[in-house]
Formats: structure tokens, C-alpha cells, sequence
């Protein structure tokens, strides 16, 4: 039995400079707080294509040599979504920053220190995740009736 599911794509961006981290201060909209660089993945664009054209965007730094970390995804079973945010590392990174983005002020944040940020739920909880040995796998499916995340589940891979 085939059924329809309808797919959306985002990357995240972890940008890592010694023991710092870049992180864009969001305060607009119901997702503020401290978030890495990422977005949509514009279709027909590679998926890694995406992310160093949203980093672009968001920080103004060129980056390179992604080290592909881990996916985190929403499914939603009743409406038939998947949202699919695939996750990357580097170290690589040239450019200057942007004084002001849409997205958020970019600042450069110890990653010791941004454990204890405001950060949303998602990026809260595959944030360590970033620095460990190893891909990830995070699944959340969506709750409905209560329009709010449901049961995760994480996988190290």
C-alpha cells in the first residue's frame, strides 16, 4: 500500500572555532533563541548546496568541508509530513561576519557557555550532539490533537 508523504528539507550549520561555536540570537517569531545558521533546502539544490548558501545568507562566511552529523525529523503520521533537518560540523570558514542578519545577530559563543543559553527544545537537545564521535539520528512525531512534539527518539549511529 503506497501513501502519499509530503517532504520538506532544512540543514543546520554548526560553525566551530576552537573552543567557540557561532550562533545567531533570534528574537522574532515563536522560535527565539540561540540557533546555528541553516534553513530550507531550495529544490533542486543539493542538500550540502543548501547549507553553505544558507550560512551565506544567515552569517555572511563562506564555509566548506561539512562533516555530516546527523538527522533530526518531524513526522507528522495524520497529516503525512516528514520534515527533515540534516545536521553538519566545519571547522572551515572564511568571509566577514555580518554585522546584523534577518535571522539573528551572530555572535561567537563558547560552547561551554551555550549550554546554558536559551535555545529551542530541537536545537537544545542534538546540540551536544554536534561535538561527540559519530552521526545521529533524532525522530520526534508530531502530536496532533495536542500540536506539540510527541514522543523522540535518538539514535547515535
Amino acid at each position: 500500500m503506497s501513501v502519499e508523504v509530503h517532504y520538506k528539507i532544512w540543514t543546520v550549520c554548526m560553525i566551530q572555532n576552537g573552543d567557540k561555536v557561532l550562533l545567531l540570537d533570534r528574537q522574532h517569531d515563536n522560535f527565539k533563541g540561540f540557533i546555528p545558521p541553516g534553513g530550507k533546502v531550495e529544490f533542486p539544490e543539493s542538500i550540502v548546496d543548501g547549507a553553505i548558501r544558507e550560512v551565506k545568507e544567515e552569517t555572511g562566511l563562506e564555509v566548506s568541508n561539512l562533516v555530516y552529523k546527523g538527522l533530526y525529523e518531524y513526522v507528522n503520521p495524520v497529516a503525512k509530513d516528514r520534515y527533515m533537518i540534516f545536521n553538519y560540523l566545519t571547522q572551515d570558514f572564511k568571509g566577514e561576519l555580518l554585522i546584523d542578519s534577518p535571522e539573528g545577530k551572530p555572535v561567537w559563543v563558547n560552547i561551554e557557555k551555550a549550554y546554558n543559553l536559551p535555545m529551542q527544545e530541537s536545537i537544545r537537545r542534538r546540540f551536544p550532539l554536534f561535538f561527540e564521535e559519530g552521526s545521529f539520528e533524532i525522530q520526534v512525531v508530531w502530536d496532533n490533537q495536542k500540536d506539540q512534539e510527541g514522543i523522540f527518539t535518538i539514535k547515535k549511529t
